[in-house]
């Protein structure tokens, strides 16, 4: 409505405009080839409007003329684009679709429409590879590794192709092409720090993963997690030859992720090594706060070197509250009670965990209790029984293989921070798993729990 107010409002003004010029009084002389007019003024601005306006569209049309095989030319690239458009994305919807060959040939029709596209040829080396034509695909990323442009996309495609085929040693060239190109490229970064791992070169995976970017707090997060898991590495590899070194990594660990198990135990032994007892202990006591792991209990009862079973009792009872909150709590006093021969400490420590459902730790505890208190051999060889069948107590895990001591890397398959404090899933299932060796037998004592002082991350 308001456009068709606007024109009309507009024409009337284009009327009334024309209406005055032609009314203009006087006379003008005009004189061409000969031939004299004397039209009125406003007569006169007319027709020379009129003529311009007649020359400007013989002009337009005749450019149209003129310009005519370049629109069509023009035409024709336009609906080349377009179609190489549309293969192109019908192409990469193939592949991802699982349609390889389709993908392939859309690739091709694009890249005859698009001879300037390089995401084309990426897309045809992208389908040769789904379709294991390894020859092909090498190819093309080949030479789309010449342009800056795709560098790093073929070089990810090279990176795949190498690692399909097990090509270790060259698929970790090319990711270290793409982070010479791309420092921040993901997936090059990624590649290059699990080779570092792998190979146990903690400072170069530690200089790798500080030159990364982390712009989101997840990222950030994740970041400082993987910096904690290489002090604390380097910490425990030089915990024997430089302890002090070991230290320092062990503390800059746990200022990067406080409540880090594994570098609060390698730091709380140098420091009780060192004869600095309070600080470990304070330090434990702050991390068990935190995570209530049993190896940090047990450490900082045997925090004071050469302390008598008595004493490291007591000092148990300083950090676990009465009664024990947790199975874990309840699993270190009882064997602390048990080393000091306090047999009713020992069973009360159990008594809310043994009723119901007991852990092999707690079978195991209460059959050398029975042992040793009551000198009972059937009561102990009848908690055995139990163990054998008892749920399992967490340990350290990664990839299903268990382990005493907390690694950096998964032995398997060499991911950093892999191990975790958890039950294992076989006794998940129900799966009866085997005693320790010490526990198929009942000598005095029965066999303990394996608390050594080694731990991760809760």
């Amino acid at each position: 409505m308001i456009r068709l107010a606007t024109w009309i409002v507009a024409s009337l003004i284009l009327t009334a405009l024309i209406a005055w010029l032609v009314s203009l009084p006087g006379t003008a002389m005009i004189e061409i080839a000969g031939y004299r007019m004397q039209p009125r003024l406003g007569m006169a601005a007319f027709l020379i409007a009129a003529a311009l306006a007649a020359v400007i569209i013989v002009w337009s049309l005749f450019r149209r003329i003129i310009d005519a095989p370049r629109y069509f030319a023009k035409l024709s690239r336009d609906r080349r684009r377009d179609l190489g458009v549309s293969a192109l994305s019908d192409g990469f919807v193939a592949l991802q679709a699982g349609d390889p060959n389709r993908a392939r040939v859309l690739a091709r029709e694009a890249r005859s429409n698009l001879p300037r596209n390089h995401a084309a040829q990426l897309l045809e080396a992208r389908s040769d590879l789904a379709l294991g034509d390894m020859q092909s695909a090498r190819e093309h990323y080949r030479a789309l590794i010449s342009n800056k442009k795709t560098a790093v996309a073929a070089l990810a495609g090279l990176y795949e192709q190498a690692r399909t085929q097990g090509r270790t040693d060259a698929a970790l060239g090319f990711a270290q092409k793409a982070v010479a190109l791309a420092p921040q490229t993901r997936w090059a970064s990624d590649a290059v720090l699990d080779d570092l791992t792998r190979r146990g070169q903690w400072g170069n995976a530690l200089a790798r993963v500080g030159a990364e970017t982390a712009v989101t707090r997840d990222e950030k997060m994740v970041k400082r997690r993987k910096q904690a898991v290489l002090e604390t590495a380097l910490a425990r590899e030089t915990g024997d030859t430089d302890p002090l070194g070991a230290l320092d990594h062990a503390l800059v660990a746990l200022k990067l992720v406080p409540d880090f198990v594994p570098a609060a135990l390698i730091a709380a032994r140098i420091q009780s090594n060192r004869g600095e007892v309070r600080k470990a202990m304070s330090l434990l006591r702050r991390v068990w706060r935190a995570t209530s792991h049993p190896h940090v209990a047990t450490l900082y009862a045997n925090a004071q070197p050469g302390a008598s079973a008595v004493d490291r009792l007591k000092r148990v009872r300083e950090l676990i509250d009465q009664p024990p909150p947790s199975r874990p709590a309840a699993i270190v006093l009882a064997r602390a009670a048990i080393d000091a021969y306090d047999w009713t400490a020992a069973r009360n420590a159990l008594a809310g965990y043994a009723a119901a459902d007991p852990t092999q730790a707690v079978c195991l505890l209460m059959a050398e209790i029975e042992e040793g208190q009551n000198a009972d051999q059937g009561k102990a060889r009848e908690w055995l029984a139990r163990a054998v069948r008892a749920p399992r107590d967490p340990v350290w895990i990664a990839d299903g293989i268990t382990a005493d001591d907390w690694e950096p890397v998964s032995p398997l398959t060499g991911e950093l921070d892999a191990f975790e404090w958890r039950v294992p899933l076989s006794s998940v299932t129900g799966k009866a798993e085997p005693l320790p060796p010490a526990a198929e037998s009942l000598p005095a004592p029965v066999a303990e729990t394996s608390l050594a002082p080694s731990g991760a991350a809760q």
